[in-house]
């Protein structure tokens, strides 16, 4: 997915969270998954084809679009509202892992079988995270602090402490902004 800027994307443990999360652009008001046939092509593109989705589904994946971005938002210092935290848990409870093993002993979360629809997506998420907690990415997914952007993007800078999902941007306006503020006129 276009990243802002010169950004590179996330690591590959956050594709799925990344391209979810920005299936709405708020600054340019496009949003992605507006029918079920985004939804079911949105899985397809990440790994998921064939899945049966419906109104309800693509209803929830929604809600749990929102959800992680606000959880992203939170890595960048804001603090994910309770009722969002409920919401966002009971929609991944959907999506029940399981554990495989491979012949040489290592574990991994997968799906559990026969999921379909948004448990499928859930699950798909879930395993997507634990990946990026396991590698150490996890924290380093962060929403703009634009309000009117909100853009999820990967921070790759050294102390990990990027604010805007581009400087040249969202950066530049709070900067302006900011500025402007401190020289108004009394």
């Amino acid at each position: 997915m276009r990243q802002p800027g010169d950004r590179a994307p996330a690591p590959a443990s956050l594709t799925l969270v990344q391209d979810l999360a920005n299936t709405v652009d708020i600054e340019m008001a496009r949003d992605a998954l507006r029918t079920v046939d985004d939804l079911a092509a949105f899985c397809a593109a990440h790994g998921l084809p064939g899945l049966t989705v419906d109104a309800a589904d693509l209803a929830d994946a929604v809600r749990l679009r929102e959800a992680l971005r606000d959880v992203c938002q939170a890595h960048a210092g804001s603090d994910v509202p309770p009722d969002t935290l409920a919401a966002l848990h009971a929609l991944l409870r959907q999506g029940p892992l399981t554990v495989e093993f491979d012949a040489a002993g290592h574990a991994r979360a997968v799906p559990a079988p026969g999921l379909t629809g948004l448990p499928a997506l859930a699950a798909a998420v879930a395993r997507s995270v634990l990946d990026a907690v396991a590698d150490g990415t996890w924290p380093r997914l962060k929403a703009c602090a634009a309000h009117s952007c909100r853009w999820v993007y990967y921070d790759r800078s050294p102390a990990g402490r990027s604010r805007w999902c581009t400087m040249s941007i969202c950066g530049s306006r709070a900067k302006m902004r900011a500025y402007r503020g401190r020289n108004r006129p009394d």
